[in-house]
């Protein structure tokens, strides 16, 4: 598992001392990270197939941070410019970034607790009395009091003698280490979903192209047959049949060209912006999955250790540790809490005498509150820290088994994508032989029409399938990529020193 720092800053000695000695203990639990509740090992059987080569289709070896640096999975240079402008201008990937420094903001006003609060304080009191209250021998007419001061002043700052604002500080610390891993681990999730949103405008367009080129075709039989039954070799059922096959790709290009305009969009709404021509120009010319550069093969030997790989496991472990922080905190509610009110500075009743010597003030009042009877709420509050701890141990917990069924699923999806592309394969080509045979039995005279038509949405039904098999094959790439954490180099960035960090 990487670690992360924890900024420490030497040259606030005294300051740290200080709050060393006022903070006390906590009584937060100790923590242990749970037991991942998933097999020791990935799975296997006829479904996974052989181990994957450690180079990549190009026969180049994969540099060694290849699962850090999303750049070295993603080769295809279109793909490559998709992604980056996705970073910059994803909405969702804002909010996310948003939220982190709403967290790290949070921390630092739950830190800010440990250290009293200095303010600055002047002021004047002015009173109209008649000498006749007090008694004097003077008229009876008007004196006046005065008071003025200058100085500084503590306000109700507690001492934390059992810990109850550091826990407080430390599950905030959680919580925002916790949202900097949801934005690492959104950022993985959004590379991998313009990837594949790219890969599946790719296989539209192919689609496209493909029945626009087989409508043509049997457009131009259409014809053949048409002319065939206006000179008596041929009947009105071959002519119907023929319309037929014309109409059904006619819907079928309406729909894939519909299919590509909503995967552009999809794209540009992943990207968060409207796409560069230049870039727009560079995607079009994609017109077939054959054209994306291939990913690198995954290598073999997988790492098992999720836990320290993916940013989404280390988040939700994080939430578990803030539980585990507030639990202390509730702890140290059934407590005395001591407060202390202070002020200093200087008095006068002559605003020209202010800073004379003699003229100094200080005040001091400590207070000590201890509860006695809350109708249970302390104990309520406790139960509730102890019951979202256990929940958050169960949210932990299911994090890793999804995590493994991702990699797991797509294991299986590597191990027989391969064969099932090579039996795709075999079947466009034998269905194509079959088209070729019925078609020349047919112009020869000893078909109807009908085998042929057969032969022909047979075929075309097969070439449609190779496309979506390549597309689930180079998807599945990508998802096996996100789900071992690739894309995510392990590390967040370290937070700049706040006065309260040394305590955690």
């Amino acid at each position: 598992m990487p670690t992360f720092p924890r900024p420490i800053a030497a040259r606030h000695g005294g300051a740290m001392l200080a709050a060393m000695l006022l903070a006390g203990c906590t009584m937060i639990p100790e923590y242990h990270r749970p037991a991942a509740p998933v097999a020791a090992a990935w799975p296997r059987g006829a479904a996974y197939g052989p181990p994957a080569p450690a180079t990549s289709p190009g026969g180049d070896a994969l540099p060694a941070d290849w699962s850090a640096d999303w750049r070295q999975f993603y080769r295809d240079p279109v793909m490559r410019a998709l992604i980056a402008l996705a970073l910059d201008n994803n909405r969702d990937l804002r909010i996310a970034r948003q939220q982190a420094e709403a967290a790290s903001a949070q921390f630092d006003i739950e830190s800010a607790s440990l250290f009293p609060t200095l303010d600055g304080t002047a002021g004047a009191n002015v009173q109209k009395q008649y000498s006749r209250i007090w008694s004097l021998s003077q008229t009876s007419g008007p004196f006046y009091m005065r008071q003025y001061a200058v100085g500084f002043g503590i306000s109700a700052y507690e001492v934390d003698l059992w810990g109850r604002v550091r826990s407080a500080s430390r599950a905030a610390f959680d919580r925002a280490m916790g949202s900097a891993l949801d934005h690492q681990a959104l950022q993985i999730s959004l590379t991998a979903a313009v990837a594949s949103a790219m890969l599946a405008w790719v296989a539209d367009n192919q689609t496209v192209r493909m029945t626009q080129q087989i409508l043509e075709n049997w457009r131009h039989t259409d014809a053949l047959i048409r002319h065939t039954a206006q000179v008596g070799t041929g009947t009105q059922l071959d002519v119907a049949q023929a319309d037929s096959a014309v109409h059904e790709a006619e819907t079928d290009l309406q729909l894939y060209t519909r299919q590509r305009a909503q995967a552009l969009n999809q794209l540009e709404l992943l990207v968060g912006a409207p796409l560069p021509d230049g870039l727009r120009g560079a995607l079009e010319a994609k017109t077939t999955l054959a054209g994306v550069v291939p990913f690198p093969a995954i290598p073999a030997g997988l790492p098992s250790d999720l836990i320290g790989r993916r940013p989404d496991i280390l988040a939700a472990e994080a939430a578990l540790r803030a539980a585990n922080d507030d639990i202390g905190a509730a702890r140290a509610e059934f407590f005395p809490k001591i407060q202390i009110t202070a002020s200093g500075g200087t008095a006068s009743n002559n605003i020209t005498r202010l800073f004379e010597s003699g003229m100094g003030a200080w005040n001091v009042a400590p207070q000590i509150t201890m509860p006695l009877f809350d109708a249970g709420r302390l104990t309520a509050q406790l139960h509730m820290a102890h019951a979202r701890k256990t929940e958050d141990i169960a949210r932990y917990e299911k994090t890793i088994q999804t995590a493994f069924r991702e990699v797991a699923d797509a294991l299986a999806g590597r191990g027989t994508y391969l064969q099932q592309l090579a039996a795709q394969d075999a079947l466009i080509a034998s269905n194509g032989r079959q088209y070729t045979l019925a078609l020349d039995r047919f112009e020869a005279g000893y078909d109807t029409y009908l085998a042929t038509l057969t032969a022909q949405r047979t075929l075309y039904a097969a070439q449609l399938g190779g496309i979506t098999t390549r597309l689930q094959d180079l998807s599945n790439t990508v998802t096996l990529y996100k789900a071992l954490g690739g894309g995510w180099p392990g590390t967040v960035p370290a937070r700049p020193f706040k006065l309260g960090d040394h305590i955690l």
